[in-house]
């Protein structure tokens, strides 16, 4: 059994991610800008887009709204450093129903 933070780092992180990077490519967004942009390696994208890695977690329609508003942010220059957001998106998901313990 995992503890709570271990959930976090191995299966919430990477879903976010996951789902932001894929949100960014539906728009147009080269996976190497993305890579820059989410501070991870041009690899992980691939593998984050490809639904190799990072999908573990079904997520709620609050939460998939979430990641949607954060990659129109994101494209529109809103927002510079996705960190904030994506532990917002973290903490919504923690306080939810479908919480840290929804992980396949």
């Amino acid at each position: 059994m995992k503890s709570p933070c271990e959930q976090v780092v191995w299966d919430v992180l990477p879903s976010i991610r996951a789902a932001i990077a894929e949100e960014l490519v539906k728009r147009g967004m080269a996976q190497k800008d993305i890579s820059k942009l989410l501070g991870i390696t041009p690899p992980a994208v691939s593998q984050y887009v490809s639904k190799k890695r990072g999908y573990n977690i079904e997520f709620g329609e609050e939460i998939k709204e979430s990641i949607s508003r954060l990659a129109d942010d994101l494209l529109e220059k809103k927002v510079d450093n996705p960190v904030e957001m994506i532990c917002e998106i973290c903490r919504m998901m923690r306080d939810s129903e479908d919480s840290c313990s929804s992980a396949r």
